[in-house]
């Protein structure tokens, strides 16, 4: 199982240029890549080969007035762009066909030296190391500074350095893990939970335990229409605006990162405590179409599953993700009587067969863990024993006993 450590790095004035500079020597070979195969289509050919662009666009580009700076930088990164470029369109290619599950892919763009994110991906032939004092030293780079929060498990397999938006760099290391070691230094567990998933409420558990949403967008919300107000009045183009810029995106990666801490933090608890978990396969994408779009976004459902999952996956845990159309808010935990669709108002309710009082998102944690196969009765037994043949004076009709009817 392949897992991704993220570590800051701070590098220096020499070094952000280095930087700025391999960033955009991969840009232009990725962006030479699509050009090459849009013009092989153009034309009616056959797309060049990854062997012909990695001879054209690199080897023999250097040699050239017009990208003799390609030089500049480790070759390395500039194979792993072609790649890249390679890896795009053979996904644009599968979704087309109906290969590849998601969301239908577009054909790959050019890149821009003006977008958010700026990649560029070291393996093991680039020859980079960690130095004794702790630094990531990167050919043609140098020595750059890194802030470790842990140590990593093993020796990564690749390094990938990002600057994002807000103008910060990260050094994210690709490690193998095995899931077997990692299942068994883990304390065991017998207990299995069932999670309901809310905006005022971010997680219900089965046991009535209710985690608050922190709604980390909702509370920055007033800092944000402050600081794109003074964006908004900088002349474009200006150095003004570009420092205006970079305090936005600094105040919404405040809030991302905060609301991930949360989700880790949160998603670790689950899986370190329970040994099976069951979860609402919620239509995120519907729900962030409706008025409550702002709120969807802001509780990051999908990440938090998605957390799960990997986590689950990695420590020998079992996930099973419910149905969305499941009507785990509409029937009754106690008697599994369906009593229809309700507004969002109504948090508490009476089942009308047995007459329990039931609150809404306990109620639906339950049936959650129900539909998992997850919940056990006082006894010991399942809740739903398993199906057994009808006995003979139960046959007819809805379980009543045949009629004499008149010929």
């Amino acid at each position: 199982m392949q897992l991704r450590y993220s570590f800051r790095l701070y590098p220096d004035h020499a070094q952000r240029g280095a930087l700025a500079r391999a960033f955009g020597c991969v840009r232009v070979v990725f962006n030479d890549a699509v050009r090459a195969r849009e013009d092989a289509r153009a034309a009616g050919g056959p797309f060049p080969k990854a062997g012909e662009l990695s001879t054209r666009l690199i080897t023999q580009a250097k040699q050239t007035e017009a990208r003799s700076w390609l030089g500049e930088v480790s070759a390395v990164v500039l194979q792993q762009s072609l790649r890249d470029a390679e890896t795009a369109y053979k996904n644009f290619f599968a979704s087309l066909k109906g290969e590849r599950k998601g969301r239908k892919l577009g054909a790959p763009r050019f890149k821009s030296r003006k977008d958010a994110r700026q990649s560029m991906r070291f393996t093991a032939n680039a020859r980079w190391s960690v130095t004794d004092s702790g630094r990531l030293s990167l050919p043609k780079i140098g020595a750059i500074k890194v802030k470790w929060s842990r140590t990593l498990p093993t020796t990564p397999t690749s390094v990938t350095v990002i600057k994002d938006a807000a103008g910060r760099y990260f050094a994210s290391f690709v490690i193998n893990t095995d899931p077997a070691a990692d299942a068994a230094r883990t304390p065991e567990s017998d207990q299995a939970v069932g999670i309901d998933l809310g905006l005022t409420h971010f997680a219900i558990l089965d046991d009535g335990t209710k985690i608050d949403s922190p709604r980390f967008l909702r509370r920055a919300e007033k800092k944000l229409k402050k600081v794109q107000q003074e964006l908004s009045r900088k002349q474009k183009g200006s150095k003004n605006r570009e420092k205006a810029r970079l305090k936005v995106a600094r105040a919404h990666a405040r809030v991302a990162d905060a609301r991930r801490e949360f989700h880790h933090q949160l998603s670790t608890k689950l899986i370190r405590e329970n040994q099976a978990i069951g979860v609402e396969d919620l239509a995120v994408n519907g729900l962030a179409r409706s008025r409550l779009a702002k709120s969807v976004h802001d509780a990051g459902w999908s990440q938090f599953v998605a957390m799960l999952v990997y986590k689950a996956e990695r420590y020998g845990r079992t996930l099973t993700k419910i149905g969305r159309f499941v009507p785990t808010s509409q029937t009754c935990s106690y008697c599994d009587h369906v009593d229809g669709p309700k507004p969002l108002h109504i948090r508490v309710w009476t089942c009308p067969a047995c007459g329990a009082l039931l609150d809404r998102d306990i109620n639906s944690a339950r049936n959650v863990k129900k539909a998992a196969g997850l919940a056990v009765s006082a006894c010991g037994a399942p809740i739903r024993p398993e199906s057994a043949l009808a006995q003979r004076n139960e046959t007819g009709s809805r379980g009543f006993p045949p009629k004499v009817r008149a010929a």
